[in-house]
């Protein structure tokens, strides 16, 4: 069967950032493999079009620069933020609010984000509010494991949810109508690099 739209689409991958050569940032083997449907904007479109029409069996390589996965680096996502909103019970949790900690957020509008901790100083805390792999080129290796009809089950939840939350992997948030799930396991936070 041939990855097409509303096709479940399971694949191992390692993704390396900046070529080649570069460094394994995170990879899912047979034991634990990306499911996902295909179609459903779970997936950035370039990695979607990468596997377009592949079959079970296949091996794939798929290049995305910054620009058309996570973007580049939006140097207005880095804020400065009295730390006083960071106390609780007139405290702040040190080992929290600590320079490379991914804090847990909330947007004025009440949408959840992330944002790392940049540096911290008397009276203001920086924040990067970019996606991590903002600015990266991607670079992901891999073999199509299996290709399925998604169930009626699999549709409405991708479908019915609003952004497709279901079995993909990433950073937990809906971005732009896309979706970042969990179901790649240890690299959650991180974003997986393909949602």
């Amino acid at each position: 069967m041939t990855i097409a739209k509303d096709k479940m689409v399971s694949v191992t991958y390692e993704l390396k950032l900046d070529g080649k050569d570069g460094d394994v940032f995170e990879k899912a083997g047979k034991d634990s493999p990306l499911v996902f449907l295909y179609g459903s904007g779970m997936m950035l479109p370039a990695f979607e079009s990468g596997l377009s029409g592949k079959n079970p069996g296949e091996a794939f390589e798929i290049s995305i620069t910054a620009v058309d996965a996570y973007g580049e680096v939006n140097e207005e996502a880095i804020v400065d933020l009295p730390k006083n909103i960071f106390m609780v019970d007139g405290k702040i949790d040190e080992q929290l609010i600590s320079p490379g900690n991914s804090v847990p957020m909330m947007s004025t509008s009440g949408q959840r984000m992330d944002g790392l901790v940049v540096s911290v100083d008397e009276n203001t805390v920086q924040m990067d509010f970019n996606h991590p792999l903002a600015g990266e080129d991607l670079l992901f290796t891999g073999e199509i494991l299996e290709v399925r009809d998604a169930t009626s089950e699999e549709l409405n939840a991708a479908y019915s949810s609003g952004c497709g939350c279901g079995s993909g992997c990433g950073d937990g948030g809906c971005d732009s109508g896309g979706c970042e799930s969990d179901s790649c396991g240890e690299q959650k936070s991180s974003g997986c690099g393909c949602c």
